[in-house]
């Protein structure tokens, strides 16, 4: 090893998670019509183009890129039966008593605060959009991780707008006031790179 020496550059992470969200047919617009949904009955002038803005956002935190990376590999592994017995069988089968997959998920969302919390526990149990479609086992694909990982996407985009409401709220305005690339007010400091 180079004692720690060496880093990938947060681009090529970035990349790699879009990819392996495209690999597995998640598209970043149907996440956001998930945060539309759970967040529009508290967000006037709430759009699709906001919550796309905010999924993008929280794909950008590597806490989130690497849950992603590490649940997506596991579900192709077992997809190709590369795990290990009994590892590959619980995977496989997405056994109820695995929780593994959810405690990655709720890993990703606590940097969002209990709002992001209590909205993955809904997610999880609702299965919502894309998220039932992922949880449905056909045609032998596993999604035993990606499932919770996209409720996890989500839980946080749709904390980041209740947050980013409560800002808008004191300063007397609404989501009908702010471009979706405002939705973000982390890139909108002098230095910072979207």
């Amino acid at each position: 090893m180079d004692g720690g020496k060496f880093r990938v550059h947060s681009e090529e992470v970035t990349k790699a998670t879009h990819e392996a969200l495209a690999r597995r047919g998640v598209e970043v617009e149907e996440i956001a019509k998930i945060v539309l949904e759970m967040q529009l009955p508290y967000n006037e002038g709430l759009t699709l183009s906001h919550c796309i803005e905010s999924v993008e956002s929280v794909l950008r935190k590597r806490e989130m890129q690497h849950a992603l990376l590490v649940g997506i590999e596991l579900d192709e592994l077992a997809e190709q039966g590369k795990l290990s017995a009994p590892l590959q069988q619980i995977v496989g089968a997405d056994e109820g008593l695995f929780g593994v997959d959810e405690m990655i998920g709720l890993g990703a969302v606590l940097t969002y605060g209990s709002i992001a919390v209590t909205t993955f526990g809904h997610l999880d149990k609702n299965k919502v959009g894309i998220i039932r479609k992922l949880d449905t086992k056909v045609g032998g694909a596993v999604h035993t991780f990606l499932d919770d990982l996209v409720a996890s996407i989500a839980a946080c985009a749709s904390a980041r707008i209740a947050h980013r409401t409560r800002d808008l709220e004191e300063q007397g305005k609404t989501f009908e006031d702010l471009r979706p690339e405002e939705t973000a007010p982390e890139t909108q400091v002098d230095g910072a790179e979207i």
